[in-house]
């Protein structure tokens, strides 16, 4: 579909990065806590401005590598696939830490959510590696490619995210700080991501 290869597993994939413990997660949860409904839905609006914007400048670079090095590119899916499986091995080692805390002021959930997004030192980091796993170099449409995966990330994230606002704003006093389900979600997700970095690498 449009050039994506798998596209079953690259909504599953989306769906599982959505649910691991994050900023992106935290952002939501206290906006909806500080601002109800609508600054939990501002919130999310600015974790998917976020994301296209680091989106789109991981594009930029991967369609230039395509066009130019086929080969090149090819190493990257390799790289890619690596870094999603060292990443999901990371994820089960870690051990339990301080949660991280983000300070959200009133009335500007949009815009702090899409700095929180924005200044997350390993986002651009993720989707360098995560997009060349999920082109097909053979069926690609260019443009229409790309975009189609970056709309898929958009509304998956815009359900997601009206999902976790919803629930945090009806059960806000059963949903605080639940370290051990947290780690279990960190733990599965974990293996997981080894498990689309070996199946992507194997299907190459």
């Amino acid at each position: 579909m449009f050039g994506i290869a798998d596209y079953g597993a690259f909504v599953a994939a989306i769906v599982l990065f959505l649910a691991i413990p994050g900023p992106g997660n935290l952002a939501l949860i206290t906006s909806t806590s500080k601002g109800g409904v609508r600054g939990g839905l501002a919130a999310t609006l600015g974790v998917i401005a976020g994301d296209q914007v680091l989106m789109w400048a991981a594009v930029a670079g991967l369609a230039a590598l395509l066009l130019a090095s086929p080969a090149l590119f090819a190493a990257v899916q390799w790289l890619g696939a690596a870094y999603l499986a060292w990443l999901g091995v990371q994820m089960l080692r870690a051990k339990p830490g301080a949660k991280p805390v983000l300070h959200i002021e009133p009335h500007h959930y949009l815009r702090q959510a899409a700095l929180i997004t924005l200044l997350n030192p390993k986002a651009i980091v993720f989707y360098m590696a995560f997009f060349p796993l999920f082109v097909d170099p053979a069926r690609q449409q260019g443009l229409l490619t790309f975009a189609a995966m970056a709309a898929t990330i958009a509304v998956l994230t815009l359900a997601y995210g009206a999902i976790v606002v919803l629930l945090t704003y009806r059960l806000a006093e059963r949903m605080r700080a639940q370290p051990r389900i947290a780690r279990a979600l960190e733990k599965l997700a974990g293996v997981f991501l080894i498990g689309f970095g070996i199946k992507l690498a194997v299907s190459k």
